[in-house]
């Protein structure tokens, strides 16, 4: 009866997850309120929810509780250690620490400069894809306790994935000063101002001129000639040129 309580716990616990997951998404709270809710399904030491970002190709952390030497490896240097090609992999449902093979261990710069200095025995790596397939951001678990085996939350963390992706997504237009906020040199690509990036954005959606400008506040006359500097600064004659041009830089379609 206590295992069978034990699931039934868990489960509840999901569902406060998935309603601070949806609460998060809605911009009502902060990504924090669900790594806390997640406490409850898988017991932690350390855990974080990254987002990924393609511009600048690094995470960038929006709640956490390792140390900052940690989380500026997950920031910086985890999709470069050989782990990562494994945890990315969409078919996988996250990377639990006891089951990697020793020799990915062995050569895997985050295990052993990272969480061997933490003590960290057991946890969980999971990569977050949007329903479209993209790639936005990842969970970090950590433990200092192995877990029993066999471990309902496995299955749970899983299932959460999917909330958690949203939770972490980007924003689907971002704001001028949301974009000017990182490094211009990796958030500005070809020189194009903030605003001309979202355009940019835009653009990689197929949206004509009156659909950008209804989105973006302005005038269609507005973002023509946005598009026009845009053409301009990056050499290219048309807007399908243009857009793939932001495809090869990484620039996801905004929904």
């Amino acid at each position: 009866m206590a295992a069978e309580r034990s699931r039934t716990d868990i489960l509840d616990a999901a569902v406060h997850v998935r309603e601070a997951a949806m609460s998060a998404t809605s911009g009502a709270t902060g990504v924090d309120t669900v790594l806390a809710a997640l406490s409850e399904v898988v017991e932690y030491d350390h855990a974080s929810l990254a987002r990924w970002d393609p511009l600048r190709r690094c995470h960038i952390t929006l709640a956490g509780s390792y140390p900052d030497d940690a989380t500026a490896y997950i920031e910086t240097r985890l999709h470069h250690d050989p782990m990562f090609p494994v945890l990315r992999s969409p078919a996988r449902g996250g990377l639990w620490l006891r089951d990697v093979p020793w020799q990915l261990l062995t050569a895997s710069p985050g295990f052993q400069e990272v969480l061997c200095p933490l003590g960290i025995e057991d946890g969980v790596a999971q990569c977050l894809f949007a329903t479209d397939g993209r790639y936005v951001g990842m969970l970090n678990v950590s433990t200092r306790r192995p877990r029993r085996t066999p471990d309902p939350a496995r299955a749970v963390v899983t299932l959460l994935t999917e909330a958690l992706a949203a939770a972490v997504g980007p924003r689907a237009v971002p704001t001028p000063e949301e974009i000017a906020a990182a490094d211009p040199a990796a958030r500005r690509p070809g020189g194009l101002s903030p605003r001309e990036l979202q355009v940019l954005t835009e653009l990689t959606a197929g949206r004509t001129n009156r659909e950008i400008a209804e989105r973006l506040y302005i005038t269609p006359r507005t973002v023509g000639t946005h598009i026009e500097h845009i053409l301009a600064k990056l050499d290219l004659p048309n807007r399908a040129a243009a857009a793939a041009r932001a495809a090869a830089w990484g620039i996801e379609p905004s929904r």
